[in-house]
């Protein structure tokens, strides 16, 4: 379905210019395949463009750019644009707006302010689809569509929205009874006595209300992308691919099942550049949010697209200079954008497109910066995309098609990110609550692997699987951190497998509720308990960080959160000293059949979650590499392993390589211990040979 090759790409909007600025398609194109970029993303925000009046077409004005896309090599992918609803559509059918509050409806005038279930949406979404796709499935340069664009953005709170919550609710547990006793409805007298009674999720402080809430929407959003993507097959040329474009933050996504009912997973990646990119990391100046603050989150958010299929992916949006608002405006220091492209590419992406081709003169995103400012004259960022591309075309399909290596995988639980945005276990300085402790949690340990230089993963919980020795003979390591609602065969299996061989590293809040976020009526970390050796009658917040002291981590801190460790037949490996007296251990370790398990009591401070992944984790071949260097790799197709070498600083730095490589790039040989020059901001892509 995808060309053998990496693809560099850009959305492009040339119906977003003013009558002034008209006829530059010819211009805009010949500038894309001078750059390389091989692909472009079209149409995906204006169905009043497709569709000016109830059921009335225009579908031709997008033939030019199809066909200049053809004269010049490059491919198009197809949105449609369904989330983006036309002023007539709106006016007609006032009802499909989605509802924020009960009765609250979104106002018109931004973008994904419908229900996508409301009939009349639906009707009128289909039959623009069925026209676009129809009128443009056989034109040769069109290779795959985009359905829809960053679904699940709301929870709507429609009356029927609500009704299909409670019609599912009554399948899945059949009477109230058995609702009352799993949600624990007793508590506040919130027993029902029958199913009209239950409450509207406006008010509700119940977390296992909550979570359902949660899942039902995300399986909303499922469903409204999987019949789009159903409609689109029935459609489509053969071996043309269906996609979306995933923002994996968004309210009402629940990534696995989502892309299951894709041809191959999609997603942006978006990065704070200049100093967010540096190693070691300075301080961090955003909140955890929609874009990556950091090289291990940048890491982290392409694994996260991997996990999703467990499999090569498309980057569908990624920075081209400054993103968002009016007020963040920093562009990418020289050579940062081609860092980025390679460290993506190195996680196995398929497809890089930048969002987007010219800066846009109007509109809310008018300061999200496109490959081409507002003169809409190429500059450095063009002549650094440019250069991407000219070393992409070098290297072919020797880069497609990667299968990353993976030393410590983390897990990523949606569920439990949902059920730890109700009920926060970390708080703000002052005691709000921090929504993001999912994140800031697994964020912690994860770059504790990028530190310690070895080579991460990620593994959604949806892909445990059944045969615990089969997961510890892929992945040696597996950490566990903020699983919060895995259900009873889940920890069961964790723990089998770590008696299969496996190095399991559980972190805090780790199977403390069940999968209804009930509290768990047993002794923490209850399933756990006899694998870990270790227990905890009592958990606190830290108010201020704690230095910890041991065979692992000395000179390293507990941050915000710690288990009150109790060893049963564990080995502590770390402790602090508690301000209310008694020394503390908060990092263990024990042997279990033939494997381990190591227990994490608290967030980690970089210097601590560097030390715990390097106790787990097996060294790799790259040794003494300086701290602003990653080595990460992947193998391709043919079998050959491929490092991608990064020195994400602003001075050059040099590297000894472990092995005879050949420089990709260079196409030149690299003896063992051959010392490598990096400049600053630089990358290398070396081929392990035999």
């Amino acid at each position: 379905m995808l060309p053998s090759r990496i693809l560099l790409g850009t959305a492009y909007y040339p119906e977003y210019l003013s009558r002034a600025q008209a006829g530059r398609l010819d211009t805009d194109l010949d500038l894309m395949a001078a750059a390389g970029i091989g692909v472009i993303r079209v149409g995906e925000s204006v169905w009043s463009t497709w569709e000016p009046r109830d059921g009335v077409f225009e579908l031709d004005w997008l033939r030019p750019v199809l066909d200049g896309a053809t004269e010049r090599g490059i491919s198009v992918v197809l949105g449609t644009p369904t989330y983006a609803v036309p002023p007539w559509l709106q006016r007609a059918h006032p009802e499909i707006a989605a509802e924020r509050r009960t009765g609250e409806r979104v106002p018109w005038g931004v973008r994904q302010e419908v229900d996508y279930h409301q009939p009349a949406f639906g009707f009128h979404a289909d039959r623009v689809v069925r026209r676009i796709v129809e009128h443009y499935r056989d034109h040769p340069a069109v290779i795959g569509y985009q359905v829809d664009n960053e679904p699940g953005l709301l929870l709507p709170h429609n009356e029927s929205t609500f009704q299909a919550f409670v019609a599912q609710l009554r399948e899945r547990y059949g009477d109230v009874d058995t609702l009352n006793e799993a949600w624990g409805l007793t508590y506040w007298s919130h027993r029902l006595s029958d199913w009209p009674e239950l409450w509207r999720p406006d008010g509700n402080s119940t977390p296992s209300y909550d979570l359902a809430w949660r899942r039902f929407q995300a399986s909303r959003t499922t469903d409204f992308i999987g019949r789009q993507a159903d409609l689109v097959r029935e459609l489509r040329r053969p071996g043309q691919f269906v996609t979306t474009c995933l923002a994996y933050s968004r309210a009402a996504v629940e990534d696995v099942p989502l892309t299951e009912r894709l041809d191959v997973a999609s997603g942006n990646v978006y990065v704070h550049v200049q100093d967010g990119l540096e190693r070691p990391p300075g301080p961090e100046r955003f909140e955890p949010g929609w874009f990556g603050r950091s090289v291990a989150e940048l890491y982290l958010s392409a694994d996260r697209i991997h996990a999703s299929r467990q499999g090569p992916f498309l980057v569908t949006e990624a920075n081209a200079t400054s993103i968002g608002g009016s007020q963040l405006n920093h562009p990418p220091y020289d050579g940062q954008l081609r860092q980025l492209a390679w460290a993506l590419v190195s996680r196995g992406a398929r497809m890089i497109q930048y969002w987007h081709w010219h800066s846009i003169h109007h509109g809310a995103e008018t300061y999200w910066g496109g490959i081409l400012g507002h003169s809409l004259q190429p500059g450095r960022v063009y002549s650094e995309i440019a250069a991407i591309g000219a070393e992409l075309g070098r290297v072919g399909g020797e880069v497609a098609e990667l299968r990353p290596d993976v030393d410590v995988a983390v897990l990523w639980s949606t569920p439990s990110d949902w059920a730890l945005q109700f009920q926060p276990p970390l708080a703000h300085p002052g005691g709000r609550p921090d929504a993001a402790s999912y994140r800031t949690i697994v964020t912690a340990f994860y770059t504790g692997v990028v530190d310690a230089g070895l080579r991460p993963g990620i593994l959604a919980a949806e892909h445990l699987g059944d045969d615990p020795a089969a997961l510890a003979a892929s992945l040696p390591v597996l950490v566990v951190p903020a699983f919060y609602v895995g259900s009873d065969d889940e920890l069961d299996l964790l723990t089998e497998y770590a008696r299969a061989g496996g190095h399991l590293v559980v972190g805090p809040r780790t199977g403390y509720a069940d999968p209804e976020a009930c509290a768990r009526a047993e002794v923490a970390p209850g399933r756990l308990r006899e694998a870990a050796g270790v227990h905890y009658p009592e958990f606190e917040n830290l108010l201020d960080p704690l230095p910890v002291s041991g065979t692992v981590g000395t000179g390293g801190q507990a941050t915000r959160w710690a288990d009150d460790l109790v060893l049963d037949d564990a080995e502590a490996l770390a402790w602090y000293d508690h301000p209310g007296g008694r020394r503390r251990p908060i990092v263990t370790t024990k042997q279990y059949g033939r494997g381990r398990v190591t227990y994490v009591g608290t967030v980690p401070d970089p210097v601590l979650a560097r030390a715990i992944a390097g106790f787990v984790g097996a060294a790799g071949p790259w040794r003494d590499l300086p701290e602003s260097v990653t080595a990460l790799s992947a193998v391709n197709p043919m079998g050959r392993r491929l490092w991608f070498v990064h020195n994400w600083s602003g001075s050059p730095v040099e590297v000894a390589a472990p092995s005879a490589m050949t420089d990709v790039l260079r196409q030149a040989p690299v003896a063992a211990g051959e010392s490598i020059q990096l400049a600053a901001r630089d990358v290398r892509v070396l081929r392990e040979e035999a």
